[in-house]
Order: C-alpha cells, then sequence, then structure tokens
C-alpha cells in the first residue's frame, strides 16, 4: 500500500509535464505561424520548381514550425490550388519529416542558463513592444523555454519509477513485444497531436535509465507512424489530388517505420552504433530513420505520385452528392437564442464555401478553364441564394421581441452575412473577369507581378483561414489579430503597388501589357480581406477592444 501514493504522485507528475511539453510545443508553432506564415509560404512555393529545394524548404519550415504536420496542411493547400506539383510536394513533406527530427535533436541539446534567458527575452519582446511580431517571437522563446522546463521535469520525476515493481515490468514486456511497443508509440503520437512531443518524451525516459532503449526505439518508430497519421486525419476535407500526397507520405513513413521495427526485432545490437547511450541511440535512430528514408524514396517520388495517382482515383465526378441541409431550422424561430445560433452555423458553412471559390481562381489566372469558371458561378449563385435564406430568416427571428444583446447579434450575423456574400462577388464576378481577360488577351503577369500576386493571394487566404477559425471559437485575442491583419494587408498591397509602377518606370513589357488586371486584381485581393474581417468586429466590440470602431492597442 505504500507505493501507492507515490506511483500516483508520478502519474500526476509525468502527466503534467507530458502535458507541459504538448503545450510549449503548440506555443512554439502557433508562434512562427502568426508570425512568420507569409514568409514559409513564400519560401515553400519558390521551391517548386527543384525537388531539392523542395526538400529543403520542406526540412527548414519544419524546423521552424517544429511539426512536419504543419507543413504537410501548408502542402496539401498548395496542391489544391495548383500551386505545386505532387513529386515536388512529397520531397518537401520527406525533407519535414527529417526537419521534424533535426527539432527533436536541437531540443534535447541546451546548456542550462537558456531557459530562464528565453524566459527573460520572451517576457520582455511579448509585454514591451508593440509590433505582431515581436509579440509572437516573444512567444516562441516562451515556448522553447517551457519545452526545456518540461524535459526537466520528467528527468526528475522519472528516476524514482525505476524503483517500482509495476512499471519496470511493463516497460520489460514493452522492451520484448516491439510490436505493442510500436503501436503504442504511434497512438500516443495521434494522442499528443504532435511527434516531436511523443519522441522528446521516449528520449527523455531512456536517457534516464527508465526504459529500456529496445522499448524506446519501437516507440519513436512508432511515433513517426502516429506524425504521419495526424497529417492523414488533417487532410481528409481536402480534394484527392491534394490528400494523394499525404496518403504516399503515410505510406513511405508509416510503412518504413514498421520495416525498421522489424528489423530490429531480430538485430537489436543495430543500436549499438548509434550512440553511447540509450538515449542517444533512441533520439539517433528517429534522425537517422527520417534521412534514410529521405534519401532512399527522394530519387523515387514521381513514381511514387503516378502509383499513388493510379490506387486512389478520384470519385467526386462520378459520386451522387447528397443534397446539402440547411442551419437554418425553422422550429427554432420561437426560441431566438437557438435560431441565432443556427443562422451563425449557416454563416460558417457560407464563409467556407466563399474560401473554397477564392481557393479556385488562382489557378484561372495561370491556365484558364471554362469548365472550371462555370462552376465557380455556380458556387457565387447558391452562395448568393445563403445569404438571401439568412436575411430572411433573421427577419423571422426579430418579429419576436428581442432584448438588446439578441438584436445586436442579429445585426452582425446580417452584417456578417453581407460581408461574405460581397466578398464572393469580388471572386466570382470581378476576379473571373480578370482572369478571363488574361486568357483572352494572350497576355500574362511578369514573373515578379506574378509572384507578387501569389505571396498576397496566400496572405489573404492565411487571413480568411483564420477569419473562419474566429467565427467558430469566438476567441478575442484570434479576433484581434484578425482586424490587426487587415492593416498590414492594406500596407502590403499599396507597397505592391508601388513595386507595379517602378517596374513600369522600368519599360518592362509584360508589366505595361497586365498593368490594369495586376492592379485590379490586388485591390479584389484586398476587398476580399476586408470582408472577411468585419468577422472580428462584433468580438472585439463584445470585449472591449474596439474604441470608436478602431482597434484598441492594449497590451496583451
Amino acid at each position: 500500500m505504500g507505493s501507492e501514493p507515490s506511483a500516483l504522485q508520478f502519474l500526476i507528475n509525468i502527466g503534467g509535464a507530458a502535458a507541459l511539453l504538448i503545450w510549449a510545443v503548440r506555443l512554439v508553432r502557433t508562434g512562427v505561424e502568426r508570425a512568420f506564415s507569409n514568409q514559409l509560404r513564400r519560401w515553400m512555393r519558390s521551391s517548386a520548381d527543384n525537388r531539392f529545394l523542395a526538400s529543403a524548404s520542406g526540412l527548414g519550415t519544419a524546423v521552424l514550425l517544429q511539426s512536419s504536420t504543419a507543413v504537410a496542411v501548408l502542402t496539401t493547400g498548395f496542391v489544391a490550388r495548383n500551386g505545386l506539383a505532387a513529386g515536388a510536394a512529397l520531397a518537401i513533406l520527406l525533407g519535414a519529416d527529417v526537419g521534424s527530427a533535426v527539432v527533436s535533436q536541437l531540443l534535447l541539446l541546451r546548456p542550462t542558463v537558456l531557459a530562464p534567458l528565453l524566459i527573460l527575452a520572451g517576457v520582455t519582446l511579448f509585454l514591451r513592444s508593440e509590433r505582431s511580431e515581436f509579440k509572437q517571437t516573444g512567444k516562441i522563446f516562451i515556448g522553447l523555454a517551457l519545452i526545456f522546463i518540461s524535459l526537466d521535469m520528467i528527468s526528475q520525476t522519472s528516476g524514482p519509477i525505476a524503483q517500482s515493481a509495476g512499471a519496470r515490468s511493463v516497460l520489460t514486456y514493452l522492451n520484448r513485444d516491439a510490436l505493442t511497443a510500436f503501436i503504442v508509440g504511434a497512438v500516443l503520437a495521434w494522442a499528443f497531436h504532435s511527434s516531436v512531443a511523443a519522441v522528446l518524451l521516449f528520449v527523455t525516459l531512456a536517457a534516464q535509465s527508465v526504459m529500456p532503449i529496445n522499448a524506446a526505439a519501437a516507440l519513436v518508430l512508432g511515433a513517426n507512424l502516429g506524425g504521419a497519421c495526424i497529417a492523414y486525419g488533417l487532410s481528409l476535407a481536402a480534394p484527392m489530388t491534394a490528400r494523394r500526397v499525404v496518403i504516399a507520405n503515410l505510406v513511405l513513413r508509416g510503412g518504413g517505420a514498421t520495416l525498421a521495427v522489424a528489423v530490429l526485432s531480430i538485430m537489436p545490437e543495430v543500436l549499438v552504433h548509434l550512440g553511447e547511450t540509450p538515449g542517444l541511440q533512441a533520439i539517433n535512430l528517429h534522425l537517422m530513420f527520417n534521412g534514410a528514408l529521405l534519401i532512399i524514396a527522394f530519387p523515387f517520388v514521381g513514381l511514387v505520385m503516378r502509383a499513388t495517382t493510379a490506387l486512389t482515383p478520384d470519385r467526386s465526378a462520378h459520386a451522387s452528392i447528397l443534397e446539402e441541409t440547411s442551419a437554418l431550422d425553422p422550429a427554432a424561430l420561437d426560441r431566438p437564442t437557438r435560431a441565432l445560433d443556427c443562422a451563425a452555423r449557416e454563416l460558417l458553412v457560407m464563409g467556407q464555401k466563399v474560401e473554397r471559390i477564392l481557393l479556385a481562381i488562382e489557378p484561372l489566372y495561370k491556365q484558364w478553364d471554362p469548365i472550371e469558371a462555370r462552376v465557380l458561378k455556380e458556387q457565387d449563385k447558391a452562395i448568393r441564394a445563403v445569404h438571401l435564406d439568412v436575411k430572411l430568416y433573421l427577419a423571422r427571428v426579430g418579429v419576436h421581441e428581442l432584448d438588446e444583446n439578441l438584436s445586436q447579434r442579429s445585426m452582425d450575423l446580417a452584417a456578417i452575412s453581407a460581408s461574405l456574400v460581397s466578398a464572393s462577388d469580388t471572386v466570382a464576378r470581378t476576379m473571373l473577369n480578370l482572369a478571363k481577360r488574361l486568357n483572352k488577351e494572350g497576355v500574362e503577369f511578369s514573373a515578379e507581378g506574378s509572384s507578387e500576386i501569389s505571396n498576397f493571394t496566400d496572405r489573404v487566404t492565411s487571413n480568411v483561414q483564420l477569419a473562419l477559425n474566429v467565427m467558430l471559437n469566438q476567441n478575442p485575442a484570434e479576433a484581434r489579430e484578425l482586424v490587426a491583419a487587415k492593416d498590414k494587408v492594406r500596407e502590403v498591397e499599396q507597397r505592391l503597388q508601388k513595386q507595379h509602377l517602378n517596374r513600369l518606370m522600368q519599360g518592362k513589357i509584360a508589366s505595361i501589357e497586365t498593368s490594369n488586371l495586376h492592379q485590379e486584381t490586388l485591390r479584389a485581393l484586398k476587398q476580399i480581406n476586408t470582408a472577411y474581417t468585419m468577422i472580428g468586429y462584433p468580438i472585439l466590440a463584445k470585449s472591449g477592444d474596439l474604441l470608436a470602431s478602431r482597434l484598441a492597442l492594449l497590451q496583451r
């Protein structure tokens, strides 16, 4: 009985340390995404024409984001918009897997004084800086410090567990049964939603001689399978053309990890050559496995993608599509609060429809397709129909006696609906006509102009996705970020207009031929960003962050 309290204390301590590790990894990733996502997108897009550069950009982006999953999500977005060839996309994902392993190596090698220095620098930047990029950099520093602190907590907590008979029996079993350990590693990586966090946990336990090396090796390899499964799960809603890249990476990484654990179960002595201590052996195995996978698979990425395409046909064009149901429930009209919730759900669907046509318009600038253009127009008609339904539904809700808060919410929802239909109109009318004119006149943007529009589209698309998140979670912090991004988009648009005028003064023929089309496209994208920004204002008005219709400069 005397051992039970210590076992319970261990579970509480190790659970808290693991939770802190997961949160810290997420804090670093979101900080990098919010501060540097547009730069990372441009970096990845610029490497599309060279598979060596593609794998290098995947590696570097994964190191910065501390997540190969985040890289996979970005990559599927590019592929879905035909902005990235499938072979280059798979090269990016293979490089990102190596980058994820490099992150684990770097996080385990640090001086003890680094954590307090990072906290000091991070808190100072976050509290004292007014620019969003510096605040997010502060969050990154704080997240890194918390990772180091959580690893120290795991090290301090895991020592006494080696004396527990129950724990020794479990670890001994995992050491003997590589398949079970492999599955446990995959499940934990999935549960953590971070293969980096899972690997760091396993390696730290191995370094403390708590976990036998054979069990740690199988768990680490299982985490690779789990990490690939996370990306697969997050891409289920993407088009099949984009999902194929993630499926190919899952087969290569998951299949390779399965093969590696089978080899190690037959020849465990191989691990001795990977380092002097169990911790080094486990972490070096992780890096060597992903590095070997990149080297072996890299020459065959084109062949792998062709095979994946053949084995995963896109049945969406032939499948019968179920009729979409509306969230505007007539039975809820006599309960205004619930009815407004129904309207909010319908607006979220509407916002997603507009996002899809925004993603579909960029490829038409590069290669006109009348069939795709017709589909896009039909989607715009469907969005207009939803807008009308929402207006009529809100009018019917307004028949009832509404208090001030419900009345304001109804007006806010109506304003958001009008903004979203305006964004749809900008895409389906303005931008579609511009793409058609580009094709009809037989001209194309200059290389610089094309790159500028692609990067600006990425920035606006990122803000659109943030706006949909804000609509869903009603988070004031993200709403502040969304509204603040409006000014940044305006600044970038003005800078791009000036750069275009400079090219005109230099007499560049391609810029002269497409001048109006280029400038009108930039203005259209800015209008779409402004339309989605409207989603954040009601949230900020409620939280008191708006002063005279402007975002309050709060030091938060």
